[in-house]
C-alpha cells in the first residue's frame, strides 16, 4: 500500500507524469539500452521500432499510480497475472528490477527536469517498487510451478519433428523435447515463448506462441503467421525466420507454457470468439474437449480474410464428428472460397456481425484475435449481459482491451 504522504504526491504530479508519459518512457528505454545492451534480446524490436512498447510501458505506469491512489477502479490483480505471466516467459530475474527502476527514475528526472524534487522521485520510486515487488512474487511461484530451479533458465531444447504449410503465410511445427524427456502438460489457452538467434549476430529475439494442439499429446504444436511489414512496422522477425529457416531436424529454444487465460473456461456452454491467427487457443481448446468432453456445447465463431487464409480450417470437420454439440459459424471478407470439406458451418460473407453470434445462457467466453475485433465482440457480449468475468482473453503485444 502507498505511503499516505507519497499517494499526495503522486496525486499531485499524476497529470504531469501522464502528459509526459511516452517521453518518460522513451528515454528510458533509450538510457537502459545504451548502459545493457544485453537486455535487448529481452524486448520486441518491432514494438520498439513503432513506439507501442514506450506508449504501452506509459499507459501501465499511469494506471498502477491511479490504482494505488484510489483514482481508478480497475481490478489489479489479472492485469498483474497477465504481466507475470508474460516476464516468466521471457525468463525476467529479480535481479532486473533494480536495473529498470534506476534508469526510469532517472528518466522522469530527465524528463521532468526540476519539477522532480526529493520528495517528488521517492513518492514515484516507491510505485514502482510496490509494483516490482508484486510481479517478482507472483513470477516467482510461476517458476516455481514450472519447475524451474531457483537460478535456473527457462529455455529447453526442442526438435522439430514436423512442419506442415497451412496457408500461404501460416506454417504449423510440431516439437519434441530435443532431450527425449517428457512433455509437459499445458492448459488451452497457454502460450510459449520462442527465443532465436537472428542472423549476422544481431543477438536474440523472443516471441510468444499458443500451443495449437492438444494437451497431453507427445509433442507440442505452434502455428505461426508470417508477420508482414506495413508502414512503420517491420517484417516480423522470429515469424520471417521460423517461416523460412526452420526445418525439421532443427533445434528451438522454447520456455515452459505460461499464460493465465485458459481457453475452455469451467464447464457449461463454451463460446470460442477468433479472427485470424487468434483460432490457435481455440483448436486446442476443441481438441482438449474432443478428448475429456465431448459432449460439451459450445459455438465456434472465427472471422478472417477467406476461407484460403483460414489456417486449420481441415481440421474443423473431424473435430465436429468427436464433438456432436460443437456449432461452427464463419465470417469471411472475402467468401468466393466455399469448400468446406465436409465441415457443416454457417458462413457469413464481410466482417464478423456480433449479433449473429449465438449465445447460450450462461456461457463462458473465450477471445483471441487483433485488438479490435476483441474490443468490438467483448463490447456486443457485455451489452447482451455477459459478466465481465465470464470473458476471458488473450492479447499479445503490449495492446490492451478497453476497460
Amino acid at each position: 500500500m502507498l505511503s499516505e504522504s507519497s499517494a499526495a504526491v503522486v496525486t499531485a504530479t499524476l497529470p504531469a507524469v501522464q502528459a509526459h508519459g511516452e517521453a518518460i518512457t522513451g528515454r528510458f528505454y533509450q538510457r537502459m539500452f545504451a548502459a545493457h545492451p544485453e537486455l535487448l534480446d529481452l524486448f520486441n524490436r518491432g514494438n520498439q521500432a513503432t513506439g507501442q512498447q514506450k506508449a504501452a510501458l506509459a499507459a501501465a505506469v499511469v494506471a498502477y499510480a491511479e490504482h494505488l491512489t484510489g483514482g481508478s477502479s480497475v481490478p489489479w490483480g489479472p492485469v498483474l497475472d497477465r504481466i507475470a505471466h508474460k516476464h516468466a516467459s521471457l525468463g525476467i530475474t529479480a535481479a532486473q528490477y533494480p536495473i529498470v527502476g534506476r534508469h526510469l527514475m532517472a528518466a522522469v528526472g530527465e524528463v521532468l527536469g526540476d519539477a522532480v524534487t526529493p520528495e517528488v522521485a521517492a513518492a514515484w520510486d516507491e510505485v514502482y517498487w510496490l509494483l516490482a515487488c508484486e510481479l517478482i512474487a507472483r513470477e516467482a511461484r510461476l517458476y516455481t510451478v514450472a519447475g524451474v530451479p531457483e537460478g535456473g533458465t527457462v529455455w529447453r531444447d526442442w526438435r522439430v519433428t514436423g512442419r506442415a504449410r497451412e496457408t500461404a503465410d501460416v506454417v504449423s511445427l510440431t516439437l519434441a523435447p530435443a532431450d527425449g524427456g517428457a512433455v509437459p502438460g499445458f492448459t488451452p489457452g497457454q502460450y510459449v515463448s520462442v527465443a532465436v538467434d537472428l542472423d549476422g549476430g544481431r543477438g536474440q529475439q523472443i516471441r510468444q506462441y499458443s500451443l495449437s494442439g492438444r494437451p497431453g499429446a507427445d509433442h507440442w504444436r505452434i502455428t505461426v503467421k508470417r508477420v508482414r511489414g506495413t508502414g512503420d512496422a517491420p517484417d516480423g522477425m522470429v515469424s520471417t525466420h521460423l517461416h523460412e529457416r526452420v526445418a525439421v531436424g532443427d533445434t528451438l529454444r522454447l520456455s515452459p507454457a505460461f499464460g493465465e487465460v485458459s481457453a475452455v473456461g469451467d464447464g457449461g456452454p463454451l463460446l470460442l470468439a477468433s479472427a485470424g491467427i487468434g483460432l490457435t487457443p481455440a483448436m486446442a481448446a476443441l481438441a482438449h474437449l474432443a478428448a475429456v468432453e465431448p459432449e460439451r456445447e459450445v459455438v465456434l465463431a472465427h472471422a478472417d480474410r477467406a476461407g484460403a487464409a483460414h489456417a486449420l480450417r481441415h481440421e474443423l470437420s473431424a473435430l465436429q464428428e468427436r464433438l456432436p454439440n460443437l456449432a461452427v459459424h464463419l465470417w469471411y471478407e472475402d467468401a468466393a472460397d466455399g469448400e468446406l470439406a465436409g465441415l457443416k458451418a454457417e458462413v457469413v460473407p464481410g466482417l464478423v456481425d456480433p449479433e449473429r453470434i449465438p449465445l447460450a445462457p450462461g456461457a463462458a467466453v473465450h477471445l483471441c484475435g487483433p485488438v479490435p475485433f476483441m474490443n468490438l465482440v467483448r463490447g456486443n457480449l457485455l451489452r447482451r449481459g455477459v459478466p465481465t468475468e465470464r470473458i476471458a482473453y488473450e492479447v499479445f503485444g503490449p495492446g490492451m482491451l478497453r476497460g
